[in-house]
């Protein structure tokens, strides 16, 4: 006799998730229905990391190809609005395969490899969007800036990964609302729904960018301060 498969329901892999901003944890609802999706489906946590992969780095490339035909008079809307909805999907699916690997027990080192490589990716991609949108439309803004923007953005999807792996690397730990409130500037759900939003009025992408910038600079500057503190003690 076949040993029959145990019941679950999509709150079984939301109660695996991991945590995150307050946007983040609106996508780790819809990431519970991908897993028990993909639970039912039989498939591997890996597939949802690769479907995620495919469907962050297409979004990102249309919007970019997007940007000659908005500057010949085509709307903004669709794309802003396609960017929005399928970013999300791409980040749903990222929330599910780490509950469906939780729940079920497949998770291994090299599919944690595959999220983190794939995260890196997609996340590039999103800068890219950002860069070449304020170099299409706002021009005077200097180069250096697009670099500094790029690297302080992956500066801090490392710290964020140091975090879930050391408790110790968080600098504020309370869950308060104010505090997850300010934390929202932080927060990959919340910040592409910024990103997504200022295509509609693409000119505006550069104080996106600036912002954004000067928050990830700040953190990783207090984040040197803290952990430097602390080895002092």
């Amino acid at each position: 006799m076949s040993e029959q498969r145990p019941s679950r329901r999509p709150a079984d892999f939301l109660a695996a998730h991991r945590g995150g901003g307050l946007a983040t944890l609106l996508d780790q609802r819809g990431g519970a229905f991908f897993a028990y999706a993909a639970w039912r489906l039989g498939l591997k946590p890996t597939h949802l990391t690769l479907l995620n992969l495919v469907i962050g780095l297409a979004t990102s490339a249309a919007v970019i190809a997007y940007i000659p035909l908005a500057r010949d008079g085509a709307p903004w809307w669709p794309a802003a609005l396609g960017a929005l909805v399928l970013w999300h999907a791409a980040y749903m699916l990222d929330c599910a395969d780490g509950q469906l690997a939780r729940v079920t027990g497949t998770g291994s080192d090299a599919g944690a490899r595959v999220d983190i490589l794939s995260d890196v990716a997609i996340q590039a991609s999103v800068v890219a969007v950002v860069v070449a949108v304020v170099d299409a439309y706002t021009p005077w803004v200097p180069a250096w800036c697009g670099a500094a923007f790029a690297a302080l953005w992956m500066t801090n999807l490392v710290t964020a990964v140091m975090a879930k792996d050391d408790a110790s690397v968080s600098m504020v730990t309370s869950t308060s609302i104010a505090v997850r409130l300010v934390k929202l500037v932080r927060d990959y759900g919340f910040v592409i729904v910024v990103i997504a939003l200022a295509l509609m009025w693409p000119e505006s992408m550069a104080a996106v960018m600036l912002c954004l910038g000067a928050v990830n600079g700040l953190f990783l500057l207090a984040s040197i301060a803290v952990s430097a503190r602390a080895t002092l003690r």
